[in-house]
């Protein structure tokens, strides 16, 4: 029997589908892990390889967040139309499992490790169910370690992606982390990360671990970063903006190879914080904070949520200015969305202030809502100003241009975005 994973690619002329560089599903891979040996498996890429290929798969499997789903749509009718099963799993299809299956033959909702193996079995057997989902959340020690060979031959930027940690204790509105993962903040094994860890420095010097924030157990991650040093990796992941509050704590990541954190600010309005549940945050130190992770040789990615009912279109030059003054090294302005299974979803419901269910629209870059403080063109029109500014050569130069460790990093990131911008203007 044999299985083929799909990741659908990002539609060209949005910011995603036109960076140039690309990183696996890890997700993808990790089903692979669970999958029986019985089973042959492959993995088809459309963000790499854009022609969807002739497969003599007996099942195909598609991965899918929220403004992917369209195109996940097409291509689950396009090989069902080829006589394929097609099963769909991933944060739209796990928050919307009726929508999706009326476009393929069976759902996986949530975490799939669990589950995945009965719906092969099933399969097999020919008693596929529409909607398979775990009870329970699969205990970290269970998760094998992915299956990279997936990756080879692919021109991925890297293929060091890992996972150490599944949850978050924290439940800002706008995030659909804790809908799918669950609040409970759940640890791999040290010693387990470590010996993947070991194996993956033969390949590249470079990791990212995707964990929504790995520092949110000290004595966790301070096991970790003791059993990295001397790795010789350069490293990112996500922390909130009070780490830098715990000298001990963010040297200690440096001292690991840490060059860069992705850092949800969210927004300069303390009350706009409030008001999201990002309790972590304290608007007031944030200048401070973000030399303290410079001072550690770790370079940030910051996120700012644009449109929350605080902002006005004055907010658009201020990010600008503080992220200058900060010296932050790269960001990204996500429009606040209202994905299916979040807080500020359910919450826009209730005020009737969706405007759209268009999903190929939930990507971040276009206003699916209505806003309270400004126009919907407002927004709109803000943020690709934003965006132009902040990429400019200009702002480049102010944020990077004195020599850091991170720079390594931040300068192609900065590169790389300022050419996906502009390739998007031009579709």
């Amino acid at each position: 029997m044999k299985v083929l994973f799909v990741s659908p690619g990002w539609p060209k002329g949005r910011l995603w589908g036109e960076l140039g560089f690309k990183f696996p599903s890890l997700s993808l891979a990790a089903l692979a892990a669970v999958t029986p040996p019985e089973w042959e498996v492959g993995l088809w890429d459309e963000n790499i390889e854009p022609s969807p290929p002739a497969t003599d798969a007996d099942l195909v499997a598609i991965t899918a967040m929220t403004p992917q789903a369209p195109r996940a749509y097409r291509l689950a009718a396009h090989f069902r139309a080829a006589g394929k099963t097609v099963v769909m799993g991933g944060f739209h299809a796990s928050n919307l499992p009726d929508e999706a299956l009326q476009q393929v033959d069976s759902v996986v909702a949530g975490e799939g490790e669990l589950i995945w193996p009965e719906l092969l079995a099933d399969f097999r057997a020919g008693r596929l169910q529409p909607v398979y989902r775990s009870g329970s959340l699969i205990e970290m020690t269970a998760i094998p370690v992915a299956r990279r060979e997936l990756f080879g031959g692919k021109k991925y930027l890297f293929t060091n992606t890992l996972q150490t940690t599944r949850g978050c204790p924290f439940d800002c509105e706008f995030c659909s982390v804790t809908a799918f993962y669950g609040r409970k903040y759940r640890k791999r094994p040290v010693d387990s990360v470590l010996a993947e860890l070991e194996g993956l420095r033969r390949k590249n010097s470079f990791a990212f671990f995707v964990d929504d924030n790995l520092v949110a157990d000290r004595n966790y991650a301070m096991e970790l970063f003791a059993g990295m040093r001397g790795m010789g990796f350069k490293w990112l992941s996500h922390a909130p903006i009070d780490f830098a509050d715990d000298r001990e704590f963010i040297r200690a990541a440096g001292e690991a190879g840490c060059v860069g954190l992705f850092v949800g600010f969210e927004s300069l309005n303390q009350e706009a914080l409030k008001a999201m549940g990002k309790v972590t945050n304290s608007s007031r130190s944030y200048l401070e904070a973000a030399k303290v992770f410079r001072d550690h040789g770790i370079g940030i990615l910051g996120s700012f949520v644009l449109g929350n009912d605080h902002d006005t279109p004055d907010v658009f030059p201020q990010l600008l200015r503080f992220c200058e003054k900060a010296r932050i090294e790269a960001a990204i302005f996500p429009i606040l969305t209202p994905y299916p299974g979040t807080e500020v979803r359910r919450r826009l419901e209730v005020e009737g202030r969706i405007l759209s269910n268009a999903w190929e629209d939930y990507d971040m870059e276009h206003v699916t809502f209505t806003p309270k403080g400004m126009t919907v063109a407002e927004l709109q029109e803000g943020y690709d100003w934003l965006n132009r500014s902040f990429y400019s050569f200009g702002s480049m130069y102010k944020r990077i241009w004195k020599l850091h460790r991170s720079v390594q990093v931040f300068a192609p990131m900065n590169i790389g975005f300022r050419a996906a911008l502009r390739r998007k203007m031009k579709v």
